[in-house]
């Protein structure tokens, strides 16, 4: 039966573990997922994402401890019914393509319940109307996947997972899949996303969930994970011609500066000392004529994480 409670964890991973033979691909496993939130996982090749989704979606089961998805054990045959709730999109999407996507996406629909004006309306929002009827084989790879993100939505699914679902896909349509998931979300869809293209899903993701060697090493918000990793901020100051020299000076020894030239200095801080800096900065008066703050991007976050004390 699935949970209608919107406010109890869809997902609740514990201590969970899982072992091909000699080999441990996921240890120790701690992750609750609360109804609406976007998870993103990130980690290099091999780090357990895509096994990580396996074990949520049912496909394999744990080697040791216990995975809940929508109040029930997903790998079980009792659980049709958060089955028909969940969508998923594999990284590497393959139809049968002597198929044509409306065929496709008909299949799908029949195996979930769903109606043909459904289908209908899910090829129009991917923009796969005009090839509806045309066979599979003669689809991009781009168009491919946006079947495939189709075929995920269908029956309006309370949980989705998506393993890297922007590749093969150009910048424009990369934006237009993540303003769906974006309408998904404001509908309350929960969704689990792996990806690689960090700059996509920065700010999107209401939690990050770092991987390595089959471990989360760090699972957080943004501004967690970035008090966690306690990386500087940079400003950069703009100045009057000439006069770079002597504002290094009033800025104090204390003061880390990266680089100086004759009219710009850029500088750091840990994020504590940043305010008590802007308001000294603040005090020069008009010989600074622009400061720009920059914190610590998600890419930078994540190197400081994956270039930490091996597991």
């Amino acid at each position: 039966m699935v949970n209608s409670d919107t406010t109890a964890n869809v997902i609740s991973l514990q201590a969970v573990s899982k072992q091909y033979g000699n080999e441990t691909v996921l240890r120790d496993i701690n992750l609750k997922v609360q109804a609406g939130e976007c998870i993103v996982l990130v980690g290099h090749n091999g780090a357990g994402k895509t096994s990580l989704m396996k074990l949520m979606l049912g496909l394999t089961q744990p080697t040791s401890g216990t995975v809940e998805i929508l109040g029930g054990n997903p790998a079980f045959s009792a659980a049709v019914a958060q089955r028909m709730a969940l969508g998923y999109l594999p990284e590497s999407v393959v139809f049968y393509e002597a198929m044509t996507g409306h065929e496709i996406l008909t299949f799908y629909a029949r195996l979930k319940g769903s109606s043909e004006v459904e289908c209908k309306d899910l090829l129009e929002l991917v923009g796969l109307s005009a090839a509806a009827k045309k066979k599979v084989g003669t689809y991009s790879k781009g168009m491919r996947q946006r079947l495939g993100l189709a075929q995920a939505m269908l029956g309006n699914p309370q949980l989705l997972f998506l393993d890297e679902p922007t590749t093969g896909l150009d910048p424009v349509l990369r934006q237009h899949f993540y303003e769906l998931i974006d309408g998904l979300h404001k509908d309350g869809t929960t969704s689990v996303i792996s990806s690689h293209a960090l700059n996509e899903v920065e700010a999107r993701a209401s939690r990050f969930v770092i991987m390595k060697a089959g471990a989360i090493v760090a699972c957080g918000t943004l501004d967690a994970l970035y008090q966690q990793a306690a990386l500087p901020v940079r400003l950069q100051l703009s100045v009057t011609p000439g006069e770079a020299a002597g504002v290094a000076e009033r800025l104090g020894a204390e003061v880390n500066i990266d680089k100086m030239n004759n009219q710009s200095i850029n500088l750091s801080c840990l994020k504590e000392e940043k305010m008590p800096l802007i308001r000294h900065i603040s005090s020069f008066g008009e010989v600074v004529h622009d400061m720009q703050i920059m914190p610590p991007r998600l890419d930078e976050i994540y190197s400081h994480f994956m270039n930490g004390d091996p597991l």
